[in-house]
C-alpha cells in the first residue's frame, strides 16, 4: 500500500512538473486570512488528477462505507415530500469512477457535491484539502415579512455584522457594501430570489432531506455556539469552497424605490492549516494524518477509551461554524440568565415570571455539564414560579444521543418508561463479521458500538455482550430491494444519566412548547420527534419561503459514524485485511455515514428521517425577530400561552 510519505513526494514532483511559469499559486496566497476565490481556486487546482488517490478514496474506501449506509436503498425513490432527493448511489459512484479530471481538486469537489446532495447531513464527505476555503458574500439574505408582505433583504445588520470580520475582509471589497443593509432584492441571477434561494438550497446547502429546511439554511440566522450567540452567514453568502466569485442582484436600496443592479463579490476565507507554497499546502492539509484513520482499541490506544461507556452522536458538521462571527450586541438578550452555562445552554424567565426559556445550541461539550445544567435551569424556573417553558432550537446541529434522550426523560418524568426509539443497524456481510469477531474476541462496549451490551432488549434489559443480534438478521424491502437489519433494539442512555430523574413532569407537558427555524438535525431532530410524537409538543418554526411547507425537524438519523470509527471497528475486530473492508485513506478526509435507524413511534415500519411532519405553528421572520432570540422568545410567548 502507499503510504502518505511516499504520496507527499510524488505529489512534489507532480508539482513541479506542473508548475505554471507565472509562479506557485499557492505561494501567491500563503498567510492571508482572505484571498479572491479566483486566486485560492488556482491553488486548489494546482495539484493534477491522480488515479491512485481516486481509487483509494472512491472505490477501495467511499463505495465499502456505504455498504454501512442505513438508508442506502430509500434513495433509489425517496417518498414525498422528500422525493427531490432520490438517486441511485452505486450509480452515481461508478460516474465519478468513469469520468475524466484534470485535477485532484475536479475529483473531490464533485465527490463532494454528491455526497452533500444526499441532503443527508450525517453522510458527507470531507476532503480537508479543498474544504480549506469559505466563500464569503457582503450580503447575507433573510427573509421578512415588512408592511405585511414577505420578502428576500439583505440582513439590515449589515454593517455591524460583516464588520466583525475585521479589515482583511473588508478592505478586499471593492463596492460600497454598506449602503446595501436592508435593501430588498429584486432578483439574484436575474431570478426571483426565493427561486434562487432554492436553487441554492438543491444544490449548495445539504443536510437536509426536507427541501423547506435547506431553504431556511440558505439565510442567515443566528445561533448559539459554545454558549456565545453569533450569526450564520448563511449558505447564499458563506458556502464552503470558492466556486463562485460573485452574485449579480437587482435589489431597491433602503430609503429608495430605485432598482439597481449590482454585482457582489465573494471573498474567500481561508480555515485551513498554514501554509507557504504548493507542497506545504498539500503537506499540511491533504495528507492523512493521525486520526485520519482508525486504530485498533485492543491495543495501547484503548486505554484511554476503557474508563466509560462511549457515546453514540448524532449530528451533522456545519462547515460555516469555521467562520464564528458574533452576534451584533444588540441583538443579544438583556434577560439575565438562570441555572448553569457549562456549555451548550443558555437559559432565561423572561418578563412577568410565567415563561421560562432554555436555548439550546447543540447536544455537544460537556456530557454531565449538559444534564446539571438543565437540572439548575429547571429548578431556577421552579423557585420562580415558572409554569410555561420554551425550548429554543434554532440552528441546533445535534451531538450526543443520549443527552437528547436525557432533555426528553427529564421533562416527561422516570414513569414515562424508555425515552428513546426502536433502533437498528445494517446487517451487511461485515457488519455480522464484527460482531462474530467481537464475541470471539470477548469485547464489549469499552472497545466497539457493535457489541451487544450496547443496546437493551425491549424489557429494559441490557444484552450480554456476547449476543449475537445479528443472527438472524431481519430482511426488509426497500423500494422492491431486499436489505437485511439487526435485530431492533433500544438505547442504554439511562446507564449514563448522571443526575437523577424526577419520577412526574417538572412542567405539565401542555405547558412546553418549541420554536426554531428546522434546523434541528439528528438528536435535536430526535428530540423534537420524541416530544411531538409521545406527548404532542406545540412546534413553531420560523422562516422560510412563503408558501412552502417545512418541516419541524431536519434529518433525523440514530447515530452517526465517521470514518475513524467505522476504521477503529473493522481494525479492533482484527478484520481490516478482510476482502470486504475499507481500506486507510491516503488523504486527509472524512467519509461519515448514518451506521444506525431510529423508526418512528407512529409507523414503526418507517424511520423517523422519512415520516413528514409540520409544525402546529408557522411565522415568518420580522424586523423585530429575525435576528433578536429575546423577541421572538417573547413573540412566542403571546403565540403559545396568551
Amino acid at each position: 500500500m502507499l503510504r502518505p510519505a511516499f504520496l507527499l513526494s510524488a505529489f512534489a514532483a507532480l508539482s513541479r512538473a506542473a508548475k505554471p511559469a507565472a509562479g506557485d499559486p499557492c505561494a501567491a496566497v500563503a498567510g492571508q486570512a482572505f484571498v479572491h476565490p479566483a486566486d485560492a481556486l488556482a491553488c486548489l487546482k494546482s495539484f493534477p488528477f491522480n488515479e491512485t488517490l481516486r481509487q483509494n478514496v472512491l472505490t477501495n474506501n467511499i463505495a465499502r462505507v456505504f455498504d454501512f449506509f442505513t438508508f442506502e436503498d430509500y434513495y433509489l425513490d425517496s417518498p414525498p415530500p422528500f422525493q427531490e432527493s432520490t438517486t441511485n448511489i452505486r450509480a452515481d459512484l461508478a460516474r465519478i469512477n468513469k469520468t475524466s479530471y484534470a485535477t485532484d481538486y475536479d475529483f473531490n469537489w464533485d465527490l463532494y457535491l454528491f455526497a452533500t446532495q444526499l441532503n443527508d447531513g450525517h453522510t458527507r464527505w470531507f476532503p480537508d484539502c479543498y474544504t480549506s476555503y469559505q466563500n464569503l458574500l457582503p450580503a447575507p439574505i433573510v427573509s421578512l415579512e415588512i408592511d405585511g408582505v414577505q420578502g428576500v433583504y439583505i440582513t439590515p445588520d449589515l454593517v455591524d455584522f460583516v464588520s466583525l470580520l475585521g479589515t482583511g475582509l473588508t478592505d478586499l471589497i471593492t463596492i460600497d457594501w454598506q449602503r446595501l443593509a436592508g435593501a430588498k432584492v429584486v432578483s439574484i441571477e436575474g431570478q426571483d430570489p426565493y427561486t434562487y434561494v432554492e436553487h441554492i438550497a438543491n444544490t449548495v446547502s445539504g443536510n437536509y432531506l426536507d427541501v423547506g429546511v435547506r431553504v431556511n439554511s440558505v439565510f442567515s440566522s443566528y445561533r448559539l455556539v459554545a454558549n456565545t450567540y453569533s450569526q450564520r452567514f448563511g449558505d447564499l453568502a458563506g458556502p464552503t469552497g470558492v466556486a463562485q466569485n460573485s452574485l449579480t442582484f437587482k435589489l431597491i436600496v433602503a430609503n429608495s424605490t430605485k432598482v439597481e443592479t449590482i454585482t457582489i463579490p465573494y471573498i474567500a476565507s481561508f480555515v485551513g492549516l498554514p501554509f507557504t507554497d504548493r507542497d506545504s499546502y498539500w503537506a499540511n492539509n491533504c495528507v492523512a494524518v493521525d486520526g485520519t484513520n482508525g486504530v485498533d482499541f485492543k491495543g495501547s490506544a484503548a486505554s484511554s477509551r476503557t474508563k466509560s461507556r462511549k457515546q453514540p452522536k448524532g449530528d451533522i458538521v456545519d462547515k460555516s461554524s469555521s467562520n464564528a462571527v458574533g452576534l451584533p450586541p444588540q441583538f443579544q438578550p438583556t434577560l439575565p440568565t438562570v441555572g448553569g452555562d457549562e456549555g451548550v445552554i443558555l437559559s432565561y424567565i423572561l418578563p412577568e415570571n410565567k415563561t421560562g426559556v432554555m436555548f439550546i445550541g447543540s447536544f455537544e461539550g460537556d456530557f454531565g455539564g449538559f444534564q446539571t445544567d438543565v437540572v439548575s435551569a429547571i429548578d431556577a424556573f421552579q423557585e420562580a414560579g415558572v409554569t410555561n417553558l420554551i425550548i429554543d432550537l434554532t440552528n441546533n446541529g445535534g451531538g450526543f444521543v443520549c443527552l437528547g434522550q436525557f432533555l426528553h426523560q427529564y421533562l416527561a418524568g422516570s414513569n414515562f418508561g424508555y425515552p428513546g426509539f426502536q433502533s437498528s443497524a445494517r446487517a451487511n456481510p461485515l457488519a455480522r463479521k464484527i460482531v462474530a469477531s467481537d464475541i470471539e474476541l470477548g469485547l464489549n462496549f469499552d472497545f466497539s458500538f457493535y457489541t451487544a451490551d450496547n443496546w437493551a432488549f425491549f424489557n429494559g434489559t441490557e444484552m450480554p455482550a456476547d449476543y449475537n443480534y445479528m443472527t438472524p438478521d431481519v430482511p426488509i424491502v426497500i423500494n422492491g430491494k431486499q436489505d437485511a437489519t439487526s435485530q431492533r433494539f433500544h438505547d442504554t442512555c439511562e446507564l449514563s444519566f448522571e443526575v437523577p430523574i424526577p419520577e412526574t413532569p417538572p412542567f405539565d407537558l401542555k405547558n412546553v412548547a418549541i420554536v426554531s427555524n428546522g434546523n434541528c438535525a439528528s438528536t435535536c431532530a430526535m428530540f423534537s420527534t420524541l416530544m411531538f410524537e409521545r406527548h404532542q409538543t406545540k412546534i413553531a418554526i420560523f422562516g422560510g419561503k412563503p408558501g412552502q411547507d417545512i418541516q419541524y425537524k431536519g434529518m433525523a438519523g440514530n447515530q452517526v459514524l465517521e470514518w475513524f470509527d467505522i476504521s477503529s471497528e473493522i481494525k479492533t475486530a482484527n478484520l481490516q485485511d478482510d476482502p470486504l473492508a475499507p481500506q486507510d485513506l491516503l488523504v486527509s478526509g472524512d467519509f461519515r455515514h448514518n451506521w444506525r435507524t431510529a423508526w418512528s413511534f407512529l409507523d414503526e415500519k418507517l424511520p423517523i428521517a422519512y415520516v413528514s411532519e409540520l409544525p402546529q405553528l408557522r411565522f415568518p421572520y420580522t424586523l423585530g425577530t429575525y435576528n433578536n432570540p429575546e423577541k421572538l422568545w417573547l413573540f412566542a410567548e403571546e403565540k403559545f400561552f396568551a
